[in-house]
Parts: C-alpha cells; structure tokens; sequence
C-alpha cells in the first residue's frame, strides 16, 4: 500500500519562498505530482515530474516553482520562490504507477495522496 506525507507548509509574505516535501512509501512510483486546493474548488495540477526527471508546470507557477525528486529516499519536493498570495492552498502529494505522459494532471489516475500541507502567502 503506498503511503504519501506531506511537510513543509507554513506562513509566508509575498515574494518569499517555501520547501515542501514528501516522504513516499511503499512503491517506486513512475509519475508524481504536486496538486492545490482551495476549498468548494477543484483540486488543480501544479507540477509532475516523471521517472526520467521530465517535469511539467500548470502555467501559474512555471518559472517560480520547481519540482524535484530523490529516488534513493524516494522524496517529491517543491520548491516554491516568488510567491504570491494566489498561491495560498491546501498542497497535496500525488503519485500514480503509470507514466506522466498518460496520467498528466488527471486526479482519477493518481492512486496514492497524502493529508497535504498547508501554505498561506500573505500580501
């Protein structure tokens, strides 16, 4: 059974920067993700990185945040600079066995998230 948990999130003014982390348990997951949700909204793709390290940004954070992985502890992080108070969310971690290039940013093929984490940008 995989097993996501998610830390990193905090308070922060606009302009500073967060580390979210994700420890990852139970299986070698072949794309993992980043999701965001506000409440009584859908919960939205942020960024995935595949396998082979080939990652993909939703076009509100491209250039600001960067996905990264370190398959011998089998962490997802996130590194979030120029942050904006837009970007205040619950974060989740989402895995999928199946590449990236199939599951893209689609909630129903990500069998594995965790409890997420929260970040609050104020302005």
């Amino acid at each position: 059974q995989g097993q996501l948990a998610e830390s990193g999130g905090g308070s922060v003014q606009a302009g500073g920067s967060l580390r979210l982390s994700c420890a990852a348990s139970g299986y070698t997951y072949s794309c993992m993700g980043w999701f965001r949700q506000t409440p009584g909204k859908e919960r939205e793709g942020v960024a995935r990185i595949d396998a082979d390290r080939v990652t993909t940004y939703a076009d509100s954070v491209k250039g600001r945040f960067t996905i990264s992985k370190d398959n011998a502890k089998n962490n997802l992080y996130l590194q979030m600079d120029s942050l904006k108070p837009e970007d205040t969310d619950m974060y989740y971690c989402e895995a999928a066995p199946r590449a990236c290039w199939w599951v893209g940013f689609e909630r129903n093929r990500y069998n594995y998230w965790g409890q997420g984490t929260q970040v609050t940008v104020s302005s």
